[in-house]
């Protein structure tokens, strides 16, 4: 029996390890109205890249000229526990977002993608292509949605049967035109607003709406400055991203494992030793998180989140710990500590001191 183009590439991508596969056509995005009347409201933030690249988000040919399909693809990364094997739970710590406790998954789905689209120049030579990852200006939701790999949900998560939302989408562009998938039409949310009243920050403004500035995974990871106090509690021991409405989402209890090792690794963790975080000095801070998604907020934001979350859930240890941090050579760093301080003393009953300004 002779395969088609089609079944050979998604055959490929099973084999090399993605859980989900589809084809979409190449065209303009559904959703880049949305995404201009979201850019219009100002709801991006300080994500200044997502206005710089905004147009060159309308249709998949700014990346690749010649585009004729996009193969979109889903690798789960749901770790095999919901907690790390022995937290150390006599010491303050920060919760990790779960898809940032392994290897960065931006090289492991780079590494996939590439060898994804040698295996479809080696069935077809002469294919030009190119795969990406969300560093690229492609709307990921709109093909994913649009290759029939399931809906958005009212956390504005894509969301399938099987993977809930647990998972890393990525897409390889072909200048090969390929038949398409049927689009996921349906949604299957219903009532069910357990991710909106979840949100401890209140950041879903309505169903599928997000104002990214409110969102826990903004501030603890695109934020580069101080974080709003009113929004400081509600962030809880949150130290970079936050599962929250993905922990609710019904979808998501039954999803499985994933099953590549890199993301399975304990590189960053599911928590992190706040006290020892906030001693990290930069050369420190570059050897502990190498190769992991925590770089990305650079040593004063992790430091800045670690000292929110000391004055959310410390205990008596961290005292001396934010006291040193007042004296950090970075400002954000310093106004984190001095505020957290604060309101650990008076959590604790301790004598305050005056306020750092």
């Amino acid at each position: 029996m002779i395969r088609t183009l089609e079944q050979q590439i998604k055959e490929h991508a099973r084999a090399i390890g993605f859980d989900l596969v589809g084809i979409a056509p190449a065209s303009e995005s559904d959703g880049f109205a949305q995404l201009t009347e979201w850019l219009n409201q100002g709801h991006d933030g300080e994500m200044a890249y997502m206005r710089k690249h905004a147009e060159a988000r309308r249709h998949p040919r700014s990346i690749l000229p010649d585009v004729r399909s996009v193969v979109m693809v889903a690798l789960n990364y749901k770790p095999a526990e919901d907690v790390p094997a022995s937290p150390d739970l006599h010491k303050p710590l920060g919760q990790v977002s779960w898809y940032a406790r392994g290897t960065d998954y931006h090289e492991v789905m780079r590494d996939k993608l590439k060898t994804l689209l040698l295996a479809v120049q080696a069935i077809r030579p002469g294919t030009r292509g190119r795969g990406v990852v969300d560093t690229a200006p492609l709307l990921e939701r709109d093909f994913a949605r649009r290759a029939g790999l399931g809906w958005f949900g009212k956390n504005t998560m894509l969301i399938n049967k099987k993977l809930g939302s647990w998972f890393f989408l990525g897409g390889l562009l072909l200048d090969v035109e390929l038949t398409s998938d049927t689009p996921f039409t349906p949604t299957h949310c219903g009532s069910c607003r357990r991710c909106l009243d979840a949100c401890p920050t209140q950041a879903f403004t309505a169903p599928y709406q997000l104002d990214a500035r409110l969102c826990i995974s903004y501030l603890t990871i695109e934020l580069r400055g101080t974080i709003a106090e009113e929004l400081r509690e509600p962030m809880g021991d949150w130290v970079f991203g936050c599962d929250i409405c993905q922990d609710v989402c019904p979808w998501n209890t039954k999803a499985p494992v994933g099953r590549d090792e890199r993301l399975q690794e304990e590189r960053a963790g599911s928590f992190v030793d706040l006290l020892s975080v906030m001693s990290l000095t930069e050369a420190e801070f570059q050897a502990r998180f190498a190769g992991t998604p925590l770089l990305r907020t650079g040593r004063a934001g992790l430091l800045r989140n670690c000292a929110i979350a000391l004055g959310n859930v410390g205990d008596e240890s961290a005292v001396g710990v934010l006291e040193r941090a007042c004296a950090d050579a970075d400002r954000v760093v310093r106004e984190s500590a001095a505020w957290a301080l604060h309101r650990l003393r008076q959590r604790l009953g301790l004598s305050s001191e005056p306020r750092m300004k």
